[in-house]
């Protein structure tokens, strides 16, 4: 094998291996968000408040599409909106209702979207 074969090799298991641990984070989990909610909500006053309310509360954005009511403890508590969703709307967006897709972008990192989720899931903690 050439020099110039083993350097290409090289080169591309340097870049697959430091895009690895990003991509390892963006899959679905299946376990519950390990983040810390005081940091989840940093982000959310910037990031989520202009559709989702200060609240959680939801309603309709600017473009007419519904957000989620996340203080609706029957709706949260619905296998389907686990924790592995709400990683996916963050991550990935929904272009049909105009969810941003703020991991894909780069704008939330993995664990600030576990920081998120776990913020989110505040809203409709048993008090």
């Amino acid at each position: 094998m050439s020099t110039a074969h083993r350097l290409r090799l090289l080169a591309i298991f340097i870049i697959l291996g430091s895009a690895l641990p990003a991509l390892m984070a963006f899959r679905a989990s299946g376990d519950p968000s390990k983040g810390i909610p005081a940091e989840g909500k940093k982000i959310f006053v910037v990031k989520c408040v202009p559709c989702h309310k200060a609240d959680g509360s939801g309603g309709v954005k600017l473009t007419g599409n519904p957000t989620p009511n996340w203080r609706d403890s029957k709706r949260m508590s619905d296998p389907k909106y686990n924790d592995d969703y709400l990683r996916d709307c963050i991550t990935n967006g929904k272009a049909k209702s105009g969810m941003v897709a703020w991991g894909k972008t780069g704008q939330i990192k993995p664990a600030e979207i576990e920081n998120l989720i776990a913020y989110i899931r505040t809203f409709s903690a048993k008090k």
